[in-house]
């Protein structure tokens, strides 16, 4: 492989950097990375004939007949971490790593948003927020444009967190929680808190900044190996907030007075909220700007949207689902006030490993001491939390769009929660 000089060198001279042949190609440096069922260096004479100026392949001979396209690298992948990582070392400003296992994507969302209301910002868009994702969104940050960074960081196992660390080396770090998220890669609870507090630790290692959410009773401890901390949203810490309502919008206060009513609904939303704002009071945005910026934001994208259809008001939250989420969302539901009957329609959650029964019943049983009409189970795991007589289970999501069909619900309030892997959010039209 040329060395990161030479590819870097290249790097800049092209608009951006791709790993995907199908989208457009122009003026890019394609990295051609391999998948469990094909080999990316199939693809890149596709990319270059479709505009790439470069291509990193991992055949020698390839990359040998034409060395002013090709760039030869025996593992595309590392080359392009190793790339981001010699790039993000050209940047001299803030970068902020967000992890957590719940709520890091709206989190990183409403941090943008306050943000920028002072500083030119990159941060990641999308899922981009793993071994690739990451380095993808480092290389998207240009010196002398962008003045801060935020940097999602997602994982399903021990060990990712500190690689994606080493890569962005974040000045400052979020954690927004920890919670049963990828219980199956992580080994357990312990597991996701040694996990999830890499980030942590590498700011203790680099002298980084951490901001750490006190609510969280096990954040607290985990950050104490860090010298520098920004702490919320507890009275008596740097920047604390107070949850005024959580239906049906979230209204809080923040710490200088300022009362926020936001766009999102459900009580766990506010230490999103809450986080948000401590970060930019800690880089200096005005009050007034983050008030403002929190009171705009509006999720589009299947996390926490509040949806009027023509028949019933949902709260769209099919995104995700673990079991923490879940008996969050539950609960602020079930606490929201009444202005009709309540539905829930859930969807299985995945990554439970040999936790998935026994979390699925849990579910069931939280789910019988809710005030809720209609109870509707979607999925094979979710025969498990179908612990009532009441409960309606569906194999199927189509089994359960086909029912919805028929029952032609009508002015109800509907909670749709599960799995990415579900995709719920395709029923909204039914209801």
């Amino acid at each position: 492989m040329e060395d990161s000089t030479a590819l870097y060198a290249r790097f800049t001279q092209c608009a951006a950097v791709s790993t995907d042949s199908r989208q457009d190609q122009t003026d890019t440096l394609f990295f051609a990375l391999n998948g469990p069922s094909f080999r990316g260096r199939d693809f890149a004479a596709q990319a270059l004939a479709k505009g790439a100026r470069y291509a990193v392949v991992d055949d020698e001979a390839l990359a040998a007949s034409d060395p002013a396209r090709y760039t030869y690298a025996p593992d595309p992948l590392l080359a392009l971490q190793q790339l981001a990582q010699h790039h993000r070392r050209q940047l001299s400003i803030p970068v902020i790593g967000i992890t957590g296992s719940n709520g890091k994507t709206t989190t990183k969302e409403l941090l943008y948003a306050v943000l920028s209301r002072r500083y030119a910002v990159q941060y990641t868009r999308g899922n981009l927020n793993n071994h690739i994702g990451v380095p993808l969104t480092l290389l998207t940050i240009r010196p002398g444009q962008h003045e801060v960074a935020i940097v999602e960081m997602g994982a399903n196992h021990q060990g990712e967190i500190d690689l994606l660390s080493r890569l962005a080396e974040p000045t400052h770090g979020l954690i927004t929680n920890i919670g049963k998220a990828h219980l199956e890669g992580f080994g357990g609870e312990e597991g996701i808190a040694k996990g999830k507090s890499e980030l942590f630790r590498f700011l203790a290692a680099t002298g980084g900044t951490a901001f750490v959410n006190t609510a969280d009773p096990k954040l607290p401890g985990l950050a104490q190996v860090v010298a520098e901390r920004i702490t919320y949203p507890t009275a008596g810490d740097t920047y604390p907030a107070e949850l005024l309502e959580a239906a049906p919008q979230v209204v809080l206060r923040l710490f200088d007075g300022t009362v926020v009513e936001a766009q999102i609904t459900g009580g766990y939303n506010f230490l999103n909220l809450a986080a948000a704002a401590a970060v930019g009071a800690h880089f200096q945005v005005p009050t007034t700007d983050i008030a403002a910026a929190l009171a705009s934001y509006a999720p589009t994208n299947n996390r926490s949207q509040l949806v009027r259809t023509a028949r019933n008001e949902v709260v769209l939250d099919a995104y995700n689902a673990n079991p923490s989420s879940m008996a969050a969302a539950l609960t602020s539901f079930a606490a929201r006030p009444a202005t009709g009957e309540k539905v829930v329609i859930l969807g299985d959650m995945f990554e439970l490993g040999e936790d998935s029964v026994a979390e699925h019943q849990a579910l069931g049983e939280l789910l019988a001491t809710q005030p809720f009409e209609t109870v509707l189970l979607c999925g094979a795991d979710m025969q498990h939390a179908a612990v009532q007589p009441g409960f309606r289970h569906f194999p199927t999501k189509q089994e359960a769009a086909a029912w919805l069909t028929e029952q032609h619900l009508t002015g109800k309030q509907i909670l749709i929660k599960g799995s990415r892997g579900m995709g719920l959010e395709t029923l909204l039209p039914l209801v």
